[in-house]
Order: C-alpha cells, then sequence, then structure tokens
C-alpha cells in the first residue's frame, strides 16, 4: 500500500467519535481513532451502535475540507460512503448506500456512519467521521434489524490494521474532491453517490414521518406516520432525497424531498 496512515488505537473507548471531537483542534486533518471495544459508541439519530469486540471496524476520522462550501456540506457523505463501498468491491462484495450514509449488501445492512460537521461562516471548519463497518462478526445482538458482515459474504476472516489501511486509502481517494475548486469534482461525485444509490428507481414502501416528529431508528411497519409508495429518483439541493409518489385513484404522484428524519424505508 502506498499510504501509511496514522492511526490511534484505543483497546477500550466510549465512543471514537466523542473521544476525536474533544480533540481534534489539537490533531491534524486525517486523524482516526480506531477502537476494538466501544461502551457507548453512537450511531445516527441518537442511537447506540453495538459492535462484539475485536470483530469489526469502529474508528473515527478527522477532515477539515479546505474551502467546502456549507451548503455542500452533503458531498462529505457523498465522499465516505462511496470510498466504503469501492473498499467492499475490492474485497468482492456488491454494496449500495442507503441514503444518507448506511451502506447496505443486498437487503442486509454492513456499515453505518455518523457524520458531525462544525461550521464556520458558510464553510465546513471540520468533519467527525464515525463509521462501524461489520468485518469478523458473525452473530449478532437480535435486536439489530438486519445485519450482516465481510465474513458472512466472502467466508474470509480480516485482520483489523491491515483493512483499516485499506480502507482508509479507498476513503482518502474519495476526499481529493471535497477539496477540488472546480465544481465539476462534486458534481462527478454526486452522480457516482446516485448510481450506487440503494432502491434508485424502484417502486418501494416508505413512511411519511414529516408530520410526526419521529426520530426512531427501527424501520418497519410500526413507525407512526404516512405510508406510501414511491420511487427514489435523485437528490435535492443539500442533499434531500427527492421521492416520486404513486398514483392513487383520483390523487396524482407528486415529487417530495425529504430531509434527514422525515422519511423511512419500509424493508
Amino acid at each position: 500500500m502506498a499510504e501509511n496512515y496514522q492511526v490511534r488505537w484505543f483497546e477500550v473507548t466510549d465512543s471514537t467519535n466523542d473521544r476525536l471531537l474533544a480533540d481534534r483542534f489539537s490533531l491534524p486533518d486525517g486523524a482516526v481513532y480506531a477502537a476494538l471495544f466501544q461502551t457507548a459508541g453512537r450511531g445516527q439519530r441518537g442511537n447506540s451502535w453495538k459492535s462484539a469486540s475485536g470483530l469489526n471496524l469502529m474508528f473515527s476520522l478527522l477532515l477539515r475540507p479546505s474551502g467546502l462550501p456549507a451548503a455542500k456540506q452533503f458531498a462529505i457523505s457523498e465522499a465516505i460512503t462511496l470510498g466504503i463501498t469501492d473498499y467492499l468491491a475490492s474485497r468482492g462484495a456488491e454494496s449500495r448506500i442507503k441514503w444518507p450514509n448506511d451502506i447496505y449488501c443486498g437487503e442486509r445492512k454492513i456499515c453505518g456512519i455518523l457524520i458531525e460537521n462544525s461550521l464556520k461562516g458558510d464553510k465546513v471548519a471540520d468533519s467527525v467521521i464515525g463509521i462501524g463497518l461489520n468485518l469478523n462478526q458473525k452473530e449478532f445482538d437480535p435486536s439489530a434489524p438486519n445485519p450482516t458482515s465481510l465474513t458472512l459474504l466472502t467466508g474470509l476472516s480480516y485482520p483489523l490494521e491491515d483493512e483499516l489501511q485499506a480502507l482508509l486509502s479507498c476513503i482518502f481517494k474519495r476526499r481529493e474532491a471535497l477539496s477540488n475548486p472546480l465544481p465539476e469534482a462534486l458534481t462527478q461525485l454526486e452522480q457516482e453517490y446516485l448510481g450506487r444509490l440503494y432502491r434508485l428507481g424502484e417502486w418501494h414502501g416508505f413512511i411519511d414521518c414529516r408530520a410526526t416528529g419521529d426520530n426512531l431508528t427501527p424501520t418497519t411497519e410500526e413507525i407512526p406516520g404516512r405510508r406510501f409508495t414511491g420511487r427514489i429518483t435523485g437528490l435535492a439541493p443539500g442533499g434531500l432525497l427527492r421521492i416520486e409518489t404513486e398514483h392513487s385513484g383520483d390523487e396524482k404522484g407528486e415529487a417530495i424531498d425529504f430531509a434527514f428524519k422525515e422519511l423511512r424505508y419500509i424493508l
């Protein structure tokens, strides 16, 4: 491998994201904190991230994307998710990006991502990205709705430190677009993101949570909200997800743009 990324490993920590957030002002761009076990790992929507000790990749990455406008901050999600899917492809696992930034292999989740951006004026000052990638785990907590791991997909086992270096290499190749002054770089990034988007252009069931204020994690039928059939057609400005709803009786379909927490997939 051409690069050797500097990683600080912890045998046990509460949350790599919390620790990196606390230390970020004294750390350089590209700093990485990784842990064999987290006692308080965090996922999206304030939920916990549970992982067996020493089996998976649990780490946080500090990025300072020079000059990235705050209005374009969703490009960070695009770069990170594309880097992870690049890595999985190199290991023989086809994957898709479930908006905004979960990674699925088939109908099962292999990776969760938590991105916490800090702004300075109209620019992104820094971004702390927490990544949990199921690598070697074979048995999961029954409360996890649909997990899988790389070892379940391939039958192989993977050394954590080597695989983290390989994954970081893929991510840092993608992050180059974030500091590229040419607008075409971010346009290309979005096009590739859409090309790997889970359920793009397919008719599926969703739950519209805009009126309920729901911010629960489980993507099940029990979540309150208006259920509808629609298909993902692309992204709206700011990284919102655009969905075309199905015609229903005399009602015409419409295009709706959903923000994070306003939509749930029915799996």
